[in-house]
């Protein structure tokens, strides 16, 4: 009876060959985008295409909705998978990532708690970033939806141990303040307005060769403190997001220490040249100093997204900013019950995906020494374009390279303004035509082209092809 009822639902398939006939297929479809990925770039979603999204859900076979991924989803991705994408920091996906998928789907894991295999695995994949990062033994982790994510539970963490009522009477009339250099993402920003301490309490220090000037932090924090505040957070950058800078992490921790502030570090990709070769590796010395680390494994370690992650050095700090047990969570000694530490403890989400299945399959499918050489070569690479550039006596870099990141205008013999608008032109045109997609930012007074090079799919020819096409639309404009 049982049986037949839950066949009558109709949501498990009548005929389970025809569905893995199917299944195959998408299979094949799916690897056959991965295989054929540079003959797929980026391309505009057709208006009969986006007509078509709308949801009726009358219901289909399984033939009919591969037929529809096939022909409607597969084609019109978001480019990034493409060896040519350097657009904004964006991930590559992996291969592995595909076997990860197929597994994750059926064991469909709650990670929030229980006890079963996907938060073993959880645990693991957090101690070994713990170890790459340099932090202490015993340092707690929970994996998240990415960086913007994981700043939020650092900070939250942060505010909890200079104010531990805060949970439950609120910040009050204390006025908090936290510090980080020029050109900090602006996902610092918007935690602070989402924990109710406001983005105009966060003082942007000015920096020195891409770095914080930390005469200038100290003198800023006597100065608000003389004022009646209470500066409770320090921020650096590992890979700042408009050149790839880093501050001096161990000289932000030295001042964070002498001035008992919680160090954070966004090191959203950045932070992955620990495992780099050197010069980059030593470019994110002094990490595992920081009270908290925030990174994404989706950025520039490749694997599929989401999959961010939040490291904080004072697993009791991390508990005591989240922990909130009611009574139908209450763990068990034994059973499905046991298996505590439950992430939910360490915070936002009770509903919580296996993000750990994929980061675990490509460390393990592939070695650190492979991922590390992919971020190696992507230095390599930005270093290349940076000569590409300076061999064309009209291109000018922003800053010289210090890591994936190359910014540049194309054309330095027009007036600020004609090179603003040539370079956003530049960007759609090569975006549109499928050659290349570089993103733009804002650098010394000029729209400038960027690219942030974490794809371990792009090799020297895609560069040197790039900015040949970058320079025959300068010379055309």
């Amino acid at each position: 009876m049982a049986n037949d009822s839950a066949k009558n639902c109709g949501l498990d398939p009548d005929n389970w060959e025809d569905f893995r006939a199917e299944a195959h297929r998408m299979l094949e479809m799916s690897i056959d985008q991965l295989q054929q990925v540079a003959e797929r770039p980026w391309q505009e979603v057709p208006e009969a295409v986006k007509e078509r999204y709308a949801v009726e859900a009358s219901g289909s076979s399984t033939a009919e909705i591969v037929d529809r991924i096939t022909d409607e989803v597969l084609p019109y991705h978001g480019g990034n998978i493409h060896p040519r994408f350097w657009g904004w920091v964006q991930g590559t996906g992996l291969t592995s990532d595909l076997i990860a998928g197929m597994a994750g789907a059926v064991i469909n894991a709650n990670t929030g708690g229980r006890d079963h295999g996907a938060n073993y695995m959880e645990r693991a994949v957090i101690d070994w970033t713990r170890q790459k990062m340099g932090m202490p033994e015993g340092t707690s982790g929970v994996l998240v939806a990415g960086t913007s994510q994981a700043t939020v539970i650092a900070f939250q963490a942060a505010r909890v141990r200079v104010m531990p009522q805060v949970r439950k009477s609120g910040q009050g009339t204390t006025r908090l303040t936290a510090y980080a250099g020029q050109g900090i993402h602006n996902a610092t920003r918007k935690a602070l307005e989402l924990l109710g301490i406001g983005f105009e309490n966060l003082r942007l220090v000015p920096l020195i060769d891409g770095q914080m000037d930390l005469a200038a932090l100290r003198a800023q924090i006597a100065k608000d403190r003389a004022a009646g505040a209470l500066p409770f957070l320090l921020v650096g950058m590992a890979g700042s997001v408009d050149l790839g800078t880093y501050d001096d992490l161990n000289g932000l921790a030295d001042v964070a220490a002498d001035e008992d502030l919680w160090l954070h570090v966004d090191g959203a990709f950045g932070a992955w040249t620990r495992i780099a070769d050197d010069p980059w590796r030593g470019l994110s010395d002094g990490i595992g100093r920081a009270d908290s680390i925030a990174l994404d494994f989706h950025k520039w370690m490749y694997v599929g997204y989401d999959c961010g992650l939040v490291l904080i050095a004072d697993e009791a700090a991390h508990r005591s900013a989240f922990a909130a047990r009611p009574s139908y969570l209450e763990a068990a000694e034994r059973g499905l019950a046991g298996g505590d530490p439950w992430f939910c403890d360490y915070g936002i989400d009770l509903s919580r995906g296996n993000r750990a299945l994929k980061v675990w399959t490509a460390l393990e499918m592939y070695g650190e020494a492979a991922l590390g050489a992919a971020i190696t070569d992507n230095c390599r690479l930005a270093a290349l374009m940076a000569d590409e550039v300076s061999a064309h006596p009209n291109m000018r870099l922003a800053a010289p390279v210090v890591s994936n990141v190359c910014v540049f205008t194309a054309r330095t013999d027009l007036a600020p303004e004609a090179q603003s608008l040539l370079n956003s032109e530049i960007a759609q045109t090569l975006q549109e035509s499928g050659e290349a997609v570089f993103s733009t930012t804002r650098a010394n007074g000029l729209v400038m082209l960027r690219a942030a090079i974490t794809n371990h799919r792009s090799r020297a020819e895609d560069i040197h092809e790039a900015i040949a096409a970058v320079a025959r639309l300068a010379q055309a404009g």
